[in-house]
C-alpha cells in the first residue's frame, strides 16, 4: 500500500511517477514527490510500479529517496562508527551515502574518529533534519504488559555495569543480562536474541540468553551436537579443557559442559578421547 504522506526517516512505499535525467520521481498518495537518484534505479523499475525506499535529507536539506538501508531508522538505536569530528559536532557512518550528524549538544563525551557509539536516531525540530543522539535512556520506556515470560526479544548491548549488561530491548525498553548467567563473550554494540525472564512489577526487564525454565543440559546437548556437525564431527576439547575456553567456545559453564558430555556419551551420540570430542555415526 502506498504511503499517504512522505515520511522522513522511515521506509516508504511509493509509486514511480515519472522518469527524468537525474532519476525517478516517486509519489505518495497525497501526490507529494521525491527523487530516487539514478544510482539507485534498476532496470526492473517502471512507471506505475511501487518501490520501498528510505527517505532522508541530502546535503542541501532536500528530501531524497534511497534503496539503501541505514544502520538505524528514526526512533531506533544503532551502533555507529565515527568518521569525522568537528567543533560543532561529529559525523557517523549511517550505511547511506550521506553520514549522520551528531550535534555537540547531543554528545555525552568526546567523540573520536574510528570509535563506535550507540546512538538514537532523532528528528531535530529546529533544523528539520535527522540527527544522532547519545541521549539514550530518555527515549526508553517501562514496559506495561508488553511481554510475558520467555518472549523472544532483540537486545542491543548498551553498557556494562557491576550487575551485568544493560540492553536496549526492541528499540523501546531497557533490559538487563546478568553476569552470572552469561557464558559467552559480550560486547557493547552487539545485538543478541534474548528471552524475557519473570516479569518485574517495576516495569524493568530481566533477560536471559537461554529460554527460561529450559534444562541447561538439553541446551548444551543441542549446541555441542550442532557444533560437531559443523566441524566434521570433531572438536578439540574434553573433560580436562580449561573452563575459560569452554565458556568462550560453548557459552557454557564447566559444570554444565561436563554433565552435557556425560549425557551425550550415555545416549551413545559422542565419544570423548584425549584429543577431543567425536560424533558417533
Amino acid at each position: 500500500m502506498i504511503n499517504k504522506h512522505l515520511t522522513l526517516g522511515c521506509i516508504n512505499t511509493l509509486k514511480i511517477d515519472r522518469i527524468t535525467d537525474p532519476g525517478l520521481f516517486l509519489v505518495s498518495e497525497d501526490e507529494k514527490d521525491v527523487l530516487l537518484p539514478n544510482q539507485y534505479v534498476t532496470k526492473e523499475m517502471h512507471v506505475g510500479d511501487e518501490v520501498d525506499v528510505f527517505l532522508y535529507t541530502d546535503s542541501e536539506d532536500r528530501i531524497v529517496a534511497t534503496t539503501e538501508k541505514p544502520v538505524a531508522m528514526l526512533g531506533e538505536y544503532g551502533f555507529f562508527k565515527i568518521v569525522d569530528v568537528t567543533n560543532f559536532g561529529a559525523f557517523v557512518h549511517w550505511g547511506l551515502q550521506k553520514d549522520l550528524f551528531v550535534p555537540k549538544t547531543h554528545q555525552k563525551g568526546p567523540f573520536k574518529a574510528g570509535e563506535r557509539k550507540i546512538l538514537y536516531v532523532n528528528y531535530d525540530e529546529k533544523t528539520h533534519r535527522l540527527i544522532g543522539s547519545e541521549r539514550l535512556t530518555q527515549h526508553l520506556k517501562f514496559h506495561t504488559n508488553t511481554y510475558k515470560i520467555n518472549d523472544v526479544v532483540s537486545a542491543l548491548v548498551m553498557a556494562k555495569t557491576p550487575m551485568g549488561w544493560k540492553c536496549i530491548v526492541d528499540n523501546r525498553f531497557e533490559g538487563m543480562l546478568f553476569h552470572n548467567e552469561i557464558f559467552e563473550e559480550i560486547k557493547v554494540g552487539q545485538t543478541k536474541q534474548a528471552y524475557v525472564k519473570p516479569i518485574r512489577i517495576d516495569g524493568k526487564l530481566d533477560l536471559s540468553l537461554q529460554p527460561v525454565g529450559g534444562k541447561k543440559s538439553d541446551i548444551g546437548e543441542e549446541k555441542i551436537l550442532r557444533m560437531l556437525k559443523e566441524n566434521k564431527g570433531m572438536l578439540p576439547y574434553n573433560y580436562k579443557s580449561d573452563a575459560e575456553d569452554i565458556k568462550n567456545v560453548f557459552a557454557l559453564s564447566k559444570k554444565v559442559y561436563k554433565s552435557t558430555l556425560t549425557a551425550l556419551i550415555n545416549a551413545d551420540k559422542i565419544e570423548v578421547k584425549d584429543n577431543g570430542i567425536y560424533l558417533k555415526k
